[in-house]
């Protein structure tokens, strides 16, 4: 064939050449000849194609820069939205100062028009324009609050945009907001505009190379087909037709009516088409109604899963631009799902058990640690899930084993209405059902059908029946033992998987429960020994607050959840009209510490009834924790024990209700707040030493101010201020906001206002609250007299005191005091030395004091027979309640106490009595 067109092709041209009259040169764009004319088609086709390609290139660019808008703002919203921050400014009182620059940057940053934040009423938050800032958007909020994002293409406060918007989640998923951005539309146009020049460069360029490719092309569409021919093309058929006959992937098409056009044998076996298939509409091939509409649906599908019979297959459908048809591809997935689906299950147990291992004993409380295990079985085990214990578990004792009413600890499960017992019931389960058999065997069972378990209808048959018709079908029970004790039993329901529980979710029932029994022994344990620190350390704490008529007082001691600490305070009266106060904190918790705090109490007392300074009394307690210190080494304890470290924080102040004045010294302690009688709070400046057992060697310094009449004194623990959420400034700053203003408040609503304000949800620390609201002793109610060193004086100063206790009302008292003092200041004109001073005060009881500038004091003995002196303060112990001696820093004061309402020897009998008994040559 290619000789007989060569051979032709001279013959063609000399004739041509004869009938014109010569040689004539042929050009590509004669018409009369048919490549010429074929060329101008092609040229002509080319031509239209190149402007309609040019034209489809630049809606394409719009269509692009459109979708680049879109997807660039959903990009941008999306970001915002999930950005640390962001759901927390919503809750600020002006989020507009927080968000605005955020947006602002965003925006620029991004290269979109606007980035708009919003609350759940719609109203803008952050805008470019900021008259726009407040207003309410035009966007419909329902699918945001929804939790779904939106990209639309809207008219807003720019003109015509694309804009895209999503919400903004907290960590548990609630919708607080939502975040907009986008670009407009002139912009996108603007953009592709842009492109124009470029397109058409690209479209001449394009069309010169296709028509210098179709003249190439008719010059040689001769020699072209030498490439190609007949038998080449059949054979290229076959190993098409071969190929697509051989894969295990199921190939159908069908044309724009829904007929039939191919189907390879995998289709063929997978769908069992009939032998005539093809040609025929798909609706006519028995196909099942579910595969035949997605067949003839001509929607994109990717991957899709689809149930054939009992086949399924994985569908891929695309429908195609060149003739309207469709083309599927099927592939069987039976096995592989099969396969996933035990993975999935395998997967789902697995993940039980991890987090049974994370969620089950975070606490020590035994309900939340039943609740846990409720909660880490549903739903990926169980739709429901019920705890029964035994109620010596619930208050920490030890369980006998003989136990046959449980409560009801824990329900949990998908729905609340479900008719199971509610928390809270006793339970004594019948012999027959599963739980009781589950208790006396020891292991799990399983009822796969409870439709079909009469020994479990036997407990309640009446509840029972509404079980099964609520929807709950199926039944795990596993008693919960630990250290080969019973101590419940959990219950796993399923209701919404209409599948029952098998033997592999028996087994993982069994193990899931074996490790929260272990967590609930623990609490149990714990439950116990917090019970018994508690009981130990309210032993320890003051039962009452003593008599006193100096300080109007209120105290709150709350212990801490987690564990009973050492915090403690007391309230001690002390000779001359005035109390101690004292709050302390002993480092730890537990029995230790609560051991600890009493023996540090005690200690306090002891060394107030010293009547020491504030300086030597910490600097005595300091002492006394490092040696307690030294006592818990572990050379002095049991082998392999660790060693308990004390410490501990003191602040303790002493207030004189005669002078209004107020000492204080602290080691390590929070300071002490003054509430002043006009609403305004002070917090005193005082230095604070080094902690108690610290060891420091450096001196206590002490702290003096006067406080007004009516004054509330705040002592405190750091757990009232301290919390993991706030620091201590935080807390005192709470503190203050919380006294400021209310200066009628007595000190127990004082109290309840500040733990109202500052308490927190789960105090990890004890918290102990001290507050005294301070009196003052009226100045008629005391007397100072000065004395000078004559022994002369005590005449006088016995007149004195007789004038003011008959002006006091007290003439009954009036001898023994005139005893008292005569003896005191007799021996305060002999042995000590100026400035010499007698007080009286009348409080609650008659105090006398006498004060010298000698620092040796006066000791109580028994005198001998022939001893002239050495009796008159033994006297003076008979006549007087109490008495003693404390040192000041220009020497010391020896006290007496008389009760108001004298008994024994200064109201009925004689005090000479007392003194003759000296003499007694026969005791």
């Amino acid at each position: 064939m290619a000789g007989r067109d060569a051979a032709a092709g001279p013959a063609v041209e000399a004739a041509a050449q004869a009938a014109t009259g010569g040689p004539r040169r042929r050009s590509l764009l004669d018409v009369r000849s048919v490549v010429g004319q074929m060329f101008v088609l092609q040229l002509v086709v080319v031509l239209l194609l190149t402007a309609g390609a040019v034209v489809l290139v630049l809606v394409t660019a719009r269509q692009e820069s459109t979708r680049d808008g879109g997807s660039t703002s959903l990009a941008v919203v999306q970001g915002f939205a999930n950005a640390p921050g962001t759901a927390a400014a919503l809750d600020l009182p002006d989020p507009t100062r927080v968000l605005q620059p955020r947006a602002e940057e965003a925006r620029k940053g991004s290269g979109v028009d606007f980035v708009v934040v919003l609350n759940r009423a719609g109203i803008r938050l952050t805008h470019p324009r900021a008259d726009r800032i407040g207003k309410r958007t035009t966007t419909d909020m329902a699918p945001l609050l929804a939790g779904k994002t939106v990209v639309e293409e809207r008219e807003g406060t720019l003109g015509p945009q694309i804009r895209a918007y999503a919400p903004i989640r907290l960590t548990d998923g609630t919708v607080v907001g939502a975040v907009g951005a986008g670009v407009t539309i002139d912009r996108i146009h603007s953009a592709a505009a842009g492109k124009l020049p470029a397109i058409l460069a690209a479209g001449a360029g394009a069309l010169a190379l296709i028509a210098a490719g179709a003249a190439l092309l008719s010059r040689r569409l001769l020699r072209q087909t030498h490439g190609l021919g007949p038998t080449e093309i059949t054979r290229l058929y076959e190993h098409h037709d071969t190929v697509l006959h051989a894969v295990r992937e199921g190939v159908v098409i069908l044309d724009d009516q829904g007929r039939l056009l191919l189907a390879n044998d995998e289709a063929n076996r997978l769908l069992a088409l009939p032998p005539d298939a093809q040609g025929r509409p798909v609706a006519g091939l028995g196909l099942p109604t579910a595969t035949a509409d997605l067949l003839m649906s001509k929607r994109e599908v990717t991957d899709g899963v689809h149930r054939a019979g009992s086949r399924i297959l994985a569908v891929n459908q695309r429908p195609t631009g060149a003739f309207g048809g469709t083309v599927i591809t099927l592939r069987d997935t039976t096995e592989l799902l099969a396969l996933s689906t035990a993975a999935e299950a395998t997967r789902r147990r697995l993940k039980v058990l991890y987090d049974a291992g994370l969620d089950i004993g975070t606490t020590l409380e035994v309900p939340r640690t039943a609740r846990e295990l409720a909660r880490t079985v549903v739903p990926d085990f169980a739709d429901y899930a019920t705890v029964d214990l035994v109620e010596p578990v619930l208050r920490g004792d030890e369980v006998q084993g003989t136990e046959r009413e449980l409560r009801r600890v824990a329900v949990v499960g998908l729905d609340a209405a479900a008719p199971l017992y509610p928390e809270g019931d006793v339970i004594r389960f019948v012999a027959s059902t599963p739980q009781a058999r589950g208790l006396e065997l020891g292991r799990p069972l399983l009822e796969p059908r409870l439709s079909d378990a009469p020994d479990w209808h036997a407990q309640d048959p009446d509840r029972a029946r509404s079980i099964v018709a609520f929807g709950i079908h199926s039944l795990i029970t596993a008693p919960l033992t630990a250290r080969g004790v019973i101590l419940g039993v959990a219950s796993f329901w399923r209701s919404n998987r209409p599948e029952p529980f098998d033997a592999e979710d028996l087994a993982l029932a069994g193990e899931v429960v074996a490790r929260a029994a272990v967590c609930l022994d623990n609490a149990r344990r714990y439950t116990r020994e917090h019970t018994t620190a508690v009981a130990l350390q309210r032993s320890l704490m003051p039962r009452y607050l003593p008599a006193q008529d100096v300080l109007e007082t209120a105290y709150r001691y709350l212990p801490a959840k987690a564990g009973v600490g050492g915090d403690w305070f007391d309230i001690i009266p002390l000779p001359g009209a005035r109390v101690a106060l004292v709050v302390g904190d002993v480092v730890g918790h537990g029995l230790h510490a609560a051991a600890t705090m009493g023996r540090l109490r005690t200690a306090v007392h002891n060394f107030s009834a010293l009547d020491l300074p504030l300086d030597e009394l910490l600097t005595h307690l300091d002492e006394l924790v490092a040696r307690m210190d030294q006592e818990q080494t572990p050379a002095t304890g049991p082998a392999g024990a660790e060693p308990d470290i004390t410490g501990a924080t003191c602040l303790y102040a002493v207030y004189d209700s005669t002078t209004g004045h107020c000492a204080m010294a602290r080691a390590g302690h929070p300071p002490l707040v003054v509430a002043h009688p006009d609403g305004t709070v002070h917090i005193p400046p005082s230095p604070v030493s080094p902690p108690l057992g610290a060891n420091s060697g450096l001196p206590v310094e002490t702290t003096e101010f006067t406080v007004p009449e009516g004054s509330r004194l705040i002592l405190y623990t750091d757990g009232l201020i301290e919390d993991r959420d706030r620091d201590i400034d935080t807390g005192l700053s709470l503190l203050t906001d919380a006294l400021r203003g209310h200066p009628d408040r007595t000190p127990d609503e004082t109290c309840e206002s500040i733990l109202t304000a500052l308490l927190p949800e789960q105090p990890r620390d004890d918290i102990a609250l001290l507050i005294a609201r301070t009196r003052r002793l009226a100045p008629d109610r005391s007397s100072t007299w000065a004395v000078p060193s004559d022994p002369a004086a005590v005449a006088v100063v016995r007149a004195q005191c007789a004038q003011r206790l008959a002006a006091w009302g007290l003439t009954d008292l009036a001898f023994t005091t005139e005893l008292i003092l005569s003896e005191l200041v007799t021996n305060a004109v002999r042995y000590a030395t100026q400035p010499i001073h007698v007080r009286l005060i009348h409080d609650g009881t008659l105090i006398c004091e006498v004060s010298d500038g000698s620092s040796t004091a006066p000791h109580l003995r028994r005198a001998a027979t022939t001893d002239e002196g050495g009796r008159g303060l033994f006297l003076v112990a008979q006549l007087a309640d109490r008495w003693g001696t404390r040192y000041t820093p220009r020497g010391k004061i020896i006290w007496t106490e008389q009760t108001l309402e004298p008994t024994g020897p200064a109201s009925g009998g004689d005090p000479t009595d007392a003194l003759l008994d000296q003499w007694d040559l026969n005791p």
